[in-house]
């Protein structure tokens, strides 16, 4: 179902039109659709049918903690990278038992924090923070649960910006290097070996390269248990891919079927990490038409939306949809490059659109709810957007605008030599 219709020239969100939203509140704004979200979760949950599993939100797709809260209250677990995004979780309402701890730097202060809040799982990446882990807990007197993240030299075929399962990624430990880095585990007194893990990257839209992986850390779990390891969970991590332009990515369904099919009657609970694939396109970024300026050939509309706001088409040329939001039968359609006031050439949001528009006009800029607001800034002291989520006909601000106010927020001057 389409969470985005047009109604007699306007674009809705369920049941909320986008120029009311943007009249009441403003722009640029993130707006989010509360079933959208639901939906794509739940689609998850429902197709593990009888498999033990926990399906654990990537936070880093979208950190807001009503997204957080909705998404706890459905029953998700959830999957950090930082000690901040733990105190999100758990402000948000998540339950520490169903917290993994993914990332490469753990700190002490980190790891401290996630052992005293009890969490399920440490996803370790080095044999360094192996031993990190094992002299913090012991110091603590706390048992750490810990999964081994291996790295299968699986090629996800993505930008290698969100490519994390190739040899020359920094992901991870070397799949025919792990097996003594969980004999270390094993002789470490305050770790409790709880699993595998794995990750091959991000926006995939194949099966094949899960599978390929997933083959591997199912020889790597006989292996383990040759050697007397038995593994309770199989972690296969996030990355399944949404459609942005042309892509067709496996429904979710599908996806879980042949991950279950794969399994077989092997008796280990099942851990996915999705996070663009539940919140990437149930929401979208609204901006204004500031200015139209034509240079030679070329046509740029300049809205106030930047890359500040939305950084993926910057970072890796990622293409977003990018529609009007009310019909402009006055004006003519016209090839334009989308760019954003920030002073910088790679400021854009979209190049080569052709669009009916006149400045004072709205512009939806689709699939920005995984990875826009999450990776924003304040660069060139531009406060941050305001973020809205619509639950059918109501609308709720769950994250004010920023004021510049907010910008100097903990700052101050030097004093004065006299």
């Amino acid at each position: 179902m389409s969470h985005f219709q047009r109604r007699n020239g306007q674009l809705h969100i369920d049941n909320v039109a986008l120029a009311d939203l943007a009249a009441e509140h403003g722009t640029p704004a993130y707006i989010y659709s509360k079933a959208a979200i639901s939906e794509q979760f739940l689609a998850y949950q429902q197709a593990m049918g009888e498999q033990s599993h926990l399906i654990c939100y990537a936070v880093k797709a979208n950190c807001s903690l009503a997204i957080l809260n909705l998404l706890a209250k459905l029953g998700a677990g959830f999957d950090i990278v930082s000690g901040g995004e733990l105190e999100r979780v758990l402000a948000a309402g998540g339950l520490p038992q169903n917290i993994v701890f993914s990332g490469v730097g753990k700190s002490h202060e980190e790891i401290t924090l996630a052992l005293r809040t009890g969490i399920h799982c440490f996803n370790v990446e080095s044999t360094a923070e192996l031993e990190r882990i094992q002299h913090i807990a012991q110091g603590l007197d706390i048992v750490a649960p810990i999964s081994i993240r291996v790295n299968p030299d699986v090629d996800a075929g993505t930008h290698p910006y969100i490519s994390t399962g190739l040899k020359e990624n920094k992901f991870g430990i070397e799949i025919d290097a792990v097996v003594e880095v969980y004999q270390r585990a094993a002789s470490l007194s305050h770790l409790s070996i709880k699993g595998v893990d794995c990750h091959i990257g991000s926006q995939l839209t194949e099966i094949a390269p899960f599978i390929d992986a997933m083959d591997r850390v199912l020889l790597l779990i006989d292996r383990l248990s040759e050697v007397g390891i038995a593994i309770e969970h199989l972690d296969l991590g996030g990355g399944l891919g949404v459609r942005y332009q042309d892509e067709h990515p496996p429904a979710i369904g599908d996806y879980i079927q042949a991950i279950r099919q794969r399994l077989g009657a092997r008796n280990l609970r099942l851990i996915l990490e999705p996070g663009r694939s539940i919140v990437a396109n149930a929401g979208v970024l609204l901006t204004k038409v500031e200015y139209l300026k034509a240079a030679g050939d070329k046509n740029f509309a300049i809205v106030d939306a930047a890359m500040n706001d939305m950084l993926r088409p910057a970072l890796y040329e990622a293409w977003l949809d990018i529609e009007t939001v009310s019909d402009n039968k006055q004006a003519k359609a016209v090839v334009y490059d989308i760019v954003g006031p920030v002073c910088e050439t790679g400021d854009f949001l979209g190049k080569q659109r052709s669009l009916a528009i006149a400045e004072g006009d709205l512009l939806c800029i689709h699939s920005c709810g995984a990875y826009g607001m999450s990776m924003s800034s304040n660069y060139n002291s531009r406060p941050r957007a305001v973020e809205i989520m619509v639950d059918d006909c109501d609308s709720h601000v769950i994250k004010t605008r920023e004021s510049r106010a907010d910008l100097m927020r903990g700052e101050s001057l030097l004093p004065d030599n006299h």
